[in-house]
């Protein structure tokens, strides 16, 4: 199949396969404007938040993935916000490289088709709380 991701079904069928096999997931998200305002507009991010938490209840590793160089500063704002992180620019404990990209399954991203990622994850959680149930 020719550009097989680019059909959002097959990268949730992917996903999915990855989180049963696995039990978890990778997820890797932006610091600026998906979860933080960074042009101080009055923006707000609940929903993105929320998935995040679910995520992490669903036991994701979760990567802030930022080009934000203040780490200090993220991780206060995350955790005064609860907003779950595990690690900021790092790659998990369980994949070792020195590769200057990280490694995730999937990246949330305001300009990196946010909208579409975040039904993604919307909807492989409801399929992985409906297989607890």
């Amino acid at each position: 199949m020719i550009d097989n991701y680019l059909n959002s079904e097959n990268t949730y069928k992917r996903l999915l396969k990855e989180y049963k096999e696995y039990g978890s997931l990778v997820v890797a998200y932006d610091f600026d404007n998906t979860v933080y305002d960074y042009h101080q507009q009055g923006h707000k991010y609940p929903k993105v938040i929320a998935l995040l938490r679910q995520l992490k209840k669903a036991n994701c590793y979760l990567i802030i993935f930022t080009a934000n160089e203040d780490e200090n500063f993220i991780k206060s704002y995350c955790l005064n916000n609860q907003i779950p992180f595990d690690v900021v620019n790092k790659n998990p404990p369980f994949f070792n490289s020195d590769a200057r990209k990280i490694y995730y399954n999937v990246l949330l991203d305001d300009r990196a088709g946010l909208k579409e990622t975040y039904e993604t994850l919307i909807k492989l959680l409801s399929n992985i709380n409906k297989q607890n149930q």
